[in-house]
């Protein structure tokens, strides 16, 4: 019985040429790409030459002043950016090793998650495996995705949406995320009974920028009680300057309830006595199926679904994943 050969050993695949491959993509020039691998240009234009001839494709359109990815090329780009993240990860875990550390993993979340989910986790975490180097990125879904596909994230925790490619995505959903109004502490409106839309729409507001869901929800919830929504506004994505600002004026915001929890249990902003119809798509924990969990992370990831339990009472399957 003949034994089966990988293709890439039939192939001969080097390391240098996935190095060669990020390169050429970053570059988009064959002699920069050669410095940045600090080879000759006609070594690297061979490197590539004999990977292509192996593969029978063609990996780059050679255009007057560069180089351009294929389809093909794309597709080899993206696999070997993941492989030789996976040898860095290893490389990194084994030195962790000998230094006596149990490892490393990096977690992204977005911002709710962030403040109420990853504290209670990090400390399991801890409590367990003190010298566990954790590493946490609090960024929007479409940013953390895009990094847990380049691998430079573990796990996730944020949001899947449409226009995500979710074929190697393993997601495991763990709550809504409602949102509600905030002001400064001693804003008058919060001594306004049956507080309504139509007073608020008469404020001031720091909102998400536009092409964002929240702006989109915000703006639709007053579009559905035949409300103009309010023109006074200021747009920005940062949680710092937002809560700045409100504490320095009448201005209004409209956060994630969990975010506006944090900030009132700390007498920085107080939340508006009114019900708000509108809340942002649900989140969950995300992870890559085609892509094996470190010791590290697989501690993380039973961390984070412990934590649920009590932070959402959510019951996710410890089962999943190699745990």
């Amino acid at each position: 019985m003949t034994s089966y050969i990988p293709w890439f050993l039939r192939a001969r695949l080097k390391t240098r040429q996935l190095l060669l491959l990020v390169a050429l993509a970053e570059e988009g020039n064959i002699h920069r790409a050669a410095q940045v691998l600090n080879m000759t240009q006609p070594a690297a234009s061979k490197l590539l030459k004999d990977l292509e001839d192996a593969l029978e494709v063609s990996l780059f359109d050679r255009l007057p002043r560069g180089m351009r990815p294929t389809w093909y090329g794309e597709t080899m780009i993206r696999h070997a950016r993941m492989a030789l993240t996976s040898l860095n990860q290893a490389h990194e875990e084994l030195e962790a090793a000998k230094n006596g550390q149990f490892g490393q993993v990096s977690v992204g979340a977005i911002t709710a998650p962030g403040l109420a989910l990853l504290p209670p986790t990090v400390s399991l975490v801890k409590r367990e495996h003190p010298n566990l180097q954790i590493a946490l990125q609090i960024e929007t879904s479409d940013v953390l995705i895009e990094r847990l596909n380049q691998g430079k994230l573990d796990i996730l925790v944020a949001r899947l949406f449409a226009q995500h490619d979710k074929t190697e995505l393993r997601y495991e959903m763990l709550t809504d995320e409602p949102v509600c109004a905030v002001a400064r502490p001693g804003h008058p409106l919060l001594r306004v009974n049956a507080l309504s839309l139509k007073e608020l729409s008469e404020s001031g507001w720091i909102i998400s920028p536009s092409g964002s869901v929240l702006r989109h929800r915000f703006e639709l919830m007053f579009q559905e009680e035949g409300i103009k929504a309010p023109a006074n506004v200021v747009e920005t994505a940062s949680l710092l300057f937002t809560t700045k600002m409100l504490q320095q004026s009448d201005m209004l915001s409209v956060v994630a309830t969990d975010v506006a929890r944090y900030y009132a249990d700390h007498g920085l902003l107080a939340i508006l006595p009114i019900t708000l119809p509108c809340q942002m798509d649900a989140f969950g924990i995300i992870t890559r199926r085609d892509r094996l969990l470190s010791p590290a992370a697989k501690v993380m990831l039973r961390a984070l679904k412990t934590a649920a339990v009590t932070v959402y009472g959510k019951q996710l399957d410890m089962s999943t994943d190699g745990l």
